[in-house]
């Protein structure tokens, strides 16, 4: 449902900026009025009628079926058992033989990502998306990273609309305009491939959703391509801020990119807005994550109940995408690319 912004005398009736001006400010809409005496009184109104119409479609629990099981073969990570990861070999760089075995394990999530995707339509449930990926991931030799890591109770990650990230897939059925988050991590010959996607539900997605899934994955591969060995991981966030900005969109920042290898998140931490602090020095053998979270408004995040889902406090919809990358002597590799 569209909703109507009342008339102004002072210029013309769209909707308001992402970024609203302070009162003082010219107002949005290219007038010389000040926004107070503009548009400010009109925006109040749409926002809070906004307000009602996400607060009725907005995502709702459904179902969550007991853990999927993995045979006994396959190669366990230490958290399998008692949910509590160890902290690893504490490198951020790693060796020649440790990369074979990486590149292997970020191929099988970068596959299964695909085929997962592939799954992805109106009337489908994450939870069956779920056991379609813990099955293809078992058959590949591999153990879903996310089943158990800190007690999470899935194999997969399954975030639709407004839910940020760490999703649990569930009974509810996806619809027609929905968009949905996969994020797919596999645990392969010891090492992590962490991968993630976001997903358009039918051919009904808005041409709002539809920008801010293409400006997402733009925000990614800025990102990557700001990796170069001796340069801070602050350029990277600082490359994900800047193409954000410039379309009006929010950068979560309560939840980063990671160190990533024989444990599934190291100390290593890469923030997607610009962040002085992270002046931490990239270098050849580095492996991590990018997977920006861009939002339709703001950055800010709630939770729900189940202490995993998190949701943008204004329910507005966000989008996700990610790789692991390889800092290599000359730039980047994306490691997680079929």
């Amino acid at each position: 449902m569209n909703v109507t912004i009342p008339a102004s005398t002072h210029g013309a009736a769209r909707r308001p900026p992402n970024k609203l001006p302070r009162p003082n400010d010219p107002c949005w809409c290219g007038t010389s009025e000040k926004y107070k005496k503009c548009h400010k009184e009109a925006d109040q109104v749409f926002l809070k009628e906004e307000r009602k119409r996400l607060e009725a479609n907005k995502v709702v629990p459904g179902e969550v079926t007991p853990k999927r099981e993995v045979p006994i073969m396959i190669r366990r990570p230490d958290y399998a058992e008692t949910g509590v990861p160890s902290r690893g070999s504490g490198r951020n760089v790693r060796t020649p033989e440790e990369l074979v075995r990486m590149r292997r394990a970020c191929r099988a999530a970068a596959e299964v990502l695909r085929k997962s995707g592939e799954q992805v339509k109106p009337g489908v449930t994450t939870d069956s998306i779920d056991a379609y990926s813990h099955d293809l991931i078992v058959s590949l030799g591999g153990y879903p990273s996310p089943l158990n890591y800190r007690g999470f109770p899935k194999s997969i990650c399954s975030s639709v609309n407004e839910v940020i990230c760490h999703g649990i897939p569930d009974g509810r059925v996806l619809l027609d305009g929905d968009i949905v988050n996969l994020d797919i991590t596999v645990f392969l010959d010891g090492m992590h491939g962490d991968c993630n996607a976001t997903f358009l539900v039918g051919d009904s997605v808005d041409d709002e959703s539809r920008a801010l899934v293409r400006v997402t994955h733009e925000c990614l591969m800025k990102g990557i391509e700001a990796v170069r060995p001796g340069r801070p991981i602050s350029d990277i966030g600082r490359a994900i801020e800047l193409h954000a900005d410039a379309h009006g969109y929010g950068v979560v920042r309560s939840y980063c990119g990671h160190g990533i290898g024989d444990v599934f998140h190291s100390n290593l931490q890469i923030p997607h807005y610009f962040d002085a602090r992270s002046n931490t020095r990239m270098e050849p053998g580095m492996t991590f994550t990018i997977e920006p979270m861009i939002t339709l408004g703001t950055w800010e995040e709630s939770h729900w109940n189940d202490d995993w889902t998190v949701v943008t406090k204004d329910l507005r919809r966000t989008a996700q995408f990610e790789h692991t990358v390889l800092v290599t002597e000359t730039g980047v590799e994306i490691l997680t690319r079929e």
